[in-house]
């Protein structure tokens, strides 16, 4: 979090600093980068300082991919928790108020309820005379309509209550599904990623379903990198994500697994189906010509290598991730921009085994 310091004149001079480095690496001046690089240039986080000093000392700019990457260990957990703090808070608050609307209902409950009594009792004398019983109807009046009051304050305290904790159970909700998305791609990204492929692992388990691990990496990114620039290269990234997205099924989670490498958890998926869905994304990327936004200049075909793993009852997810893994890069051997999967496909020219 940033301190008070920022916001003086020198922490102006600090941010308009920040800026022209961002623009300098050829990068976005998003909210993210500009975070990122406003923590590094204050030294207020040593660990991203650390890190961001190795990838500078490279001779090269920092690339999107690495600033999304930075972004996401250091900032993304720290902002939801935040996040889910001062919600905590307000949940605390609202509860608190709610519990002192009803106990002030509750008394006024109490003294209504004195009041019948002895007004009861008092009509049970024999001897009540005109001047008594006006007064007792008066105190009844009085106190019937402090209790509706009451329940009237109290009835709309708890609606309002009641819409706060809604708007609440919302800000978590977006809190979480910010903190669980590349916010580059707008898939999933590495925490969810691994939080889902759990929990669909112990569902083929139990289900005795089939479950296929996607890996895809686009092909030469470096190249276009280093010929067009990052902010193409992200535009390569965002491309990609879109068309696995286009192709996945509605239970299939597309995440952004690292860099220019994505993964696709495909629960009740056989193999063969999976292939299938692949090749699917495998030919709408390379069909598609890419042109550069910025000068609308042809940026050539965009192709991509992938593999197909099927979870084997019992192992580890991470040895179905390094399979999946290795079958991608088995792809990259073969020659880039086929999908290699666990077996040869029958009459499926364009899979390797």
């Amino acid at each position: 979090m940033l301190t008070s310091e920022f916001y003086g004149p020198a922490g102006k001079v600090l941010g308009y600093r920040t800026i022209d480095q961002i623009v300098r690496q050829d990068l976005p001046v998003s909210p993210q980068n500009y975070e990122v690089w406003l923590s590094y240039a204050s030294r207020s986080m040593p660990d991203l300082v650390q890190e961001m000093d190795v990838l500078l000392g490279g001779g090269r700019p920092i690339t999107g991919a690495e600033m999304e990457d930075l972004y996401d260990r250091f900032f993304s957990t720290t902002q939801l928790s935040t996040q889910v703090m001062e919600t905590g808070s307000r949940i605390a608050r609202e509860i608190t108020e709610a519990l002192d609307a009803l106990g002030n209902a509750g008394a006024t409950a109490q003294r209504y309820s004195t009041t019948l009594s002895t007004a009861a009792q008092t009509l049970d004398s024999p001897s009540i005379d005109r001047t008594l019983l006006k007064g007792l109807i008066q105190l009844l009046a009085s106190s019937t309509q402090e209790m509706v009051q009451q329940n009237q304050a109290l009835t709309q305290k708890l609606s309002r209550s009641s819409d706060e904790m809604q708007n609440l159970r919302k800000t978590l909700h977006q809190a979480r599904a910010e903190a669980l998305t590349d916010c580059l791609t707008g898939v999933a990204n590495r925490k969810l990623f691994d939080e889902t492929l759990k929990s669909r692992r112990e569902e083929a388990e139990d289900s005795g379903s089939p479950l296929t691990l996607l890996f895809c990496d686009i092909d030469h990114f470096k190249r276009f990198n280093d010929t067009w620039g990052h902010q193409t290269g992200d535009q390569v990234i965002k491309f990609v994500a879109a068309a696995l997205g286009k192709h996945a099924l509605p239970d299939h989670l597309v995440a952004r697994y690292g860099g220019e490498e994505f993964a696709v958890i495909m629960p009740r998926t056989t193999l063969e189906d999976a292939a299938r869905i692949a090749e699917a994304m495998r030919s709408s990327i390379e069909a598609k010509r890419l042109v550069r936004r910025a000068t609308n200049e042809s940026i050539g075909t965009v192709t991509a290598s992938f593999g197909c793993a099927l979870y084997i009852s019992g192992e580890p997810a991470s040895d179905l991730v390094a399979r999946a893994d290795a079958l991608l890069y088995a792809s990259k051997r073969g020659g880039r921009n086929r999908i290699s999967t666990d077996q040869t496909l029958p009459g499926a020219g364009q899979f390797a085994a």
